[in-house]
């Protein structure tokens, strides 16, 4: 196991070849992924497929929807929604740090129907979204969501293969995943430029593919420094989530990072790819080595719901009312990465 790095930039890797190339050139861009993955758990991805034109409209989406009336926005608050759909105004967000965060945003995830069996047996993750009554903003949201979720499919069966596993192993727990898009808006205030976005944390699903309109995500390296982590034209970044760290044992590092010192109006659009609510992690057999313990296991939709329930206002009310209950060995917030562990300090 490599280990994190004190890296002082991201890597880019072209992931082209996983969608056209053969097998060599398809396991070249799989090793590339593996050493980015050990080594920093960030990196940006070039060779998506996805068209500009869809970050186009999905930008204007976007800011016609944070130009609405607070009221126009509060009809789909998140609240309102028992499958956590819909908007989260500034503040609604705390992390382990206990800072409210600089930021709104609208989320939405994979949509089911209102008939779906998971949905009407109440599970908190999955069902319809909560979509807002403006012209357009569905479609243009929408299918960007599908196309970055097939960029996630590729970069799952290429994760795999950087494992030394078959192309299926992750790919076999896919059907109707929480993998939640978020359109994220902050606000640039003059008098507070060094207010917090959000604060340090890792992303609690498998990986993170991320589009970015302006700089503002900091990357803390295996030193304990925060690195800047600008956008890439065309490139996504992608960044280690919680459950390839645990599906690795640690061999993919989960990597804490925050958004501060916003110095513009900024817009991000983070699609948190998962495997399905039900899916049990634990440590693959090659990575459990003689006199390294393996991690205990997770279902993947408990642990995305028990760290969400301890950093949305709306959810840790419900909890400590009774009317909500974490499941059954949830972590504390901010478990997973190298900051967790104690190393880069």
């Amino acid at each position: 196991m490599s280990g994190l790095r004190a890296f002082s930039h991201l890597p880019l890797v072209d992931i082209s070849a996983l969608r056209q190339g053969d097998a060599e050139a398809q396991q070249a861009v799989a090793d590339a992924l593996g050493k980015a993955a050990r080594e920093v758990g960030f990196l940006y991805v070039t060779g998506h497929g996805v068209p500009e034109a869809r970050f186009s409209a999905l930008i204007d989406a976007a800011q016609r929807f944070f130009a609405l009336p607070l009221a126009d926005k509060m009809a789909v608050y998140i609240g309102h929604s028992r499958n956590h759909r819909g908007y989260v105004p500034e503040g609604e967000e705390v992390y382990a740090g206990g800072s409210k965060d600089r930021k709104e945003a609208y989320d939405l995830s994979f949509e089911l129907p209102a008939d779906d069996p998971d949905y009407l047996a109440g599970n908190p993750l999955l069902g319809p979204n909560q979509w807002p009554v403006l012209p357009g903003f569905r479609e243009a949201v929408g299918a960007f969501y599908q196309d970055v979720l097939a960029v996630g499919n590729d970069l799952l069966r290429g994760f795999a293969l950087a494992l030394g596993e078959p192309p299926s192993t992750f790919m076999q727990h896919i059907s109707k995943p929480p993998s939640q898009l978020r359109l994220v808006h902050y606000p640039f205030d003059p008098k507070d430029p060094d207010a917090v976005g959000i604060g340090g944390h890792t992303d609690y699903e498998c990986f993170t593919l991320l589009h970015v309109t302006a700089p503002g995500l900091e990357v803390l390296n295996g030193a304990g420094e925060w690195i800047e982590a600008p956008p890439v034209p065309g490139a996504f970044v992608v960044n280690i989530g919680d459950m390839l760290e645990l599906w690795t044992n640690g061999e993919f590092i989960a990597t804490t990072h925050r958004v501060l010192k916003v110095r513009e109006e900024r817009y991000s659009f983070p699609l948190f790819f998962n495997v399905d609510y039900h899916t049990r992690i634990a440590p693959l057999p090659r990575f459990v080595r003689p006199g390294q313990a393996a991690r205990s296991p997770l279902v993947a939709g408990e642990h995305l719901f028990a760290q969400t329930s301890q950093s949305f206002s709306y959810l840790k009310a419900r909890l400590d009312s009774g009317e909500l209950r974490l499941p059954e060995g949830s972590l504390g917030l901010s478990s997973f990465g190298h900051a967790a562990r104690g190393e880069g300090r």
